[in-house]
């Protein structure tokens, strides 16, 4: 069995593949947007629907590609918690919302942000992006299997090369 760092460098490089690509067709998808307004559209839908992905009857309800998490249950989420998630100032976060939520793709409710279930540029709802992102998923899963890795348990290195290695 391969080594606890072999594992890491190989996850890693297929990962960060996966994700570079991912960002990739989203700008290429959203180019007349920011990149920097993307990445916090994105991370408020990530925070609106944590909940429904924790929550497996949620999960399930809400799994259709013609299912929309309707802004009801969205969870809200604070400039400042955005802040703190991407590292970024508060006031560019401040000042980034502002804009977005003049654009109707962000709304503010009693509990934070969300993205509007009925934004004209269809954020969370764009079935051409999560057909994208299943064919770039497809290719990290085939990778990483090709690679020796096809599941969780994989990705722990024996028992014997973890207790040398602690033992150098």
């Amino acid at each position: 069995m391969r080594n606890a760092s072999d594992i890491i460098r190989t996850v890693s490089r297929h990962t960060l593949a996966y994700m570079l690509f991912s960002i990739s067709e989203l700008f290429r998808h959203y180019e007349d947007f920011d990149p920097l307004d993307l990445l916090i559209v994105h991370a408020v839908l990530n925070a609106n629907v944590i909940h429904v992905m924790n929550n497996p009857a949620l999960d399930e309800k809400f799994s259709s590609i013609h299912a929309v998490e309707p802004d009801l249950i969205k969870q809200g989420v604070s400039r400042a918690a955005l802040s703190r998630f991407l590292s970024l100032p508060l006031e560019t976060v401040r000042r980034r919302v502002t804009g977005l939520k003049r654009r109707k793709i962000l709304a503010e409710t009693k509990a934070g942000l969300i993205v509007t279930e009925q934004n004209a540029f269809r954020f969370g709802n764009n079935h051409e992006l999560q057909k994208t992102n299943m064919l770039l998923l497809t290719k990290l899963l085939r990778d990483l299997r090709r690679a020796g890795i096809s599941g969780p348990d994989d990705l722990r290195a024996s028992k014997g090369a973890t207790s040398a290695k602690k033992a150098k």
